[in-house]
């Protein structure tokens, strides 16, 4: 697996902390420099590799690149709290790591900054943070991922486990509202209000399963399980049956021949559907990363591995010279109001760009190389 690791260098070669070579968003539109959940992937990836390897090249890119974010007195360029973004808080778990090896203040204060914006997000009634200010009354798959890892591991590290119960809770709403029992999936969006376009007016739903956001959704499943701490009950009670059932259901859609998942996880026969690198990469790092935690037995453990190898065999490429990681959605989103493109439908799903390289991709699959090294070594 040697080509991977010279893929992953090849990333951090071509990028600066303003300028990353796999913020394809970023690139396209022209958006200045701001912290972001896309490098968050990244970065976040690539501390889990330097964990696993103690290479100090992952370590040092990371911490160059995110002092470039972190103003001495805590700061963070381009973290605007008054959009009430989920998507903002996901980078800052970074955070943990840096203070811990370093002690260094200002990483405490921008862990503090992200945390005062945890306590302020809007709520649905029921107590759902909604996803963005412009996405009212909206719970998001997505966001569970954006918000919840973080949010963990500060009430384990800092706050005494204070409010287990209020990150407990927003799993149990989601489960509640947004799972299909008979399809055994999850919906990507779900509207409290059932006000918005693309929401059913009777359950608020949206109409499709999106892999994309089933992965980031089982991802925080395993991530929370890590930070919890182990004397927790819900942990074992509550998430590891959880994390099983959501694993089980997306394995009825998986494909046989490649072992990879499709866009629209339940329409592999449609027009158009595709077989999702970024997506498969999420479920790949949780199924392997559970069983490491021992949320999920151990025949668990060949299915994340035949993920992790169908991607490798399928979507990490070599041409002219270069290695490349192809078959990611660039982005998918519901709405808002002015962007009636975004409802939902399947034909959303397949019109957006499929990109390569994108970190929304290639982070997840590091997180799976990581997970991969791990089984290998034990």
């Amino acid at each position: 697996m040697e080509f991977i690791d010279q893929y992953i260098e090849k990333l951090m070669l071509r990028s600066t902390p303003d300028k990353p070579l796999w913020n394809i968003e970023a690139i396209h539109q022209g958006k200045p420099a701001a912290w972001n959940y896309v490098d968050g992937c990244m970065m976040t990836g690539l501390l889990s590799l330097y964990a696993q390897t103690k290479d100090e090249k992952y370590y040092d890119f990371v911490k160059k690149h995110i002092d470039y974010y972190i103003k001495p007195d805590g700061e963070i360029l381009g973290y605007d709290m008054k959009t009430f973004n989920l998507d903002d808080i996901c980078e800052s778990r970074v955070l943990f790591d840096l203070y811990q090896r370093t002690g260094d203040s200002k990483y405490k204060k921008a862990i503090d900054f992200t945390y005062t914006h945890i306590l302020r997000q809007p709520r649905t009634k029921e107590g759902s943070f909604w996803h963005k200010l412009i996405y009212p009354h909206q719970v998001w798959l997505d966001g569970l991922f954006m918000a919840q890892p973080f949010y963990t591991r500060y009430e384990t590290t800092f706050n005494n486990q204070k409010n287990y119960s209020d990150i407990i809770n927003h799993f149990k709403i989601v489960r509640s509202r947004m799972f299909n029992p008979e399809k055994k999936l999850y919906y990507h969006g779900y509207d409290a209000s059932k006000t918005a376009f693309w929401a059913n007016k009777e359950t608020g739903l949206s109409k499709n399963f999106w892999l994309r956001a089933t992965g980031w959704y089982v991802v925080s499943l395993v991530d929370v399980i890590d930070y919890l701490d182990e004397r927790c009950e819900a942990r074992k009670d509550f998430f590891f049956p959880l994390l099983k059932e959501t694993v089980d259901g997306l394995l009825q859609y998986q494909d046989k021949a490649s072992k990879l998942f499709y866009q629209v996880i339940d329409q592999k026969d449609y027009k158009g559907n595709y077989l999702e690198s970024s997506g498969s990469s999420l479920l790949a790092y949780a199924i392997l990363k559970g069983v490491r935690l021992g949320a999920l037995d151990l025949s668990y453990k060949q299915i994340g591995l035949d993920i992790f190898n169908g991607i490798v065999q399928k979507y990490i490429t070599f041409k002219d010279g270069e290695l490349n990681m192809e078959g990611i959605c660039l982005v998918a989103g519901l709405g808002p109001d002015q962007n009636l493109r975004r409802d939902g439908s399947i034909d959303y799903y397949l019109s957006e760009p499929v990109v390569k390289n994108d970190a929304k991709g290639v982070g997840p699959f590091i997180l799976a190389y990581t997970e991969f090294k791990k089984t290998s070594q034990r």
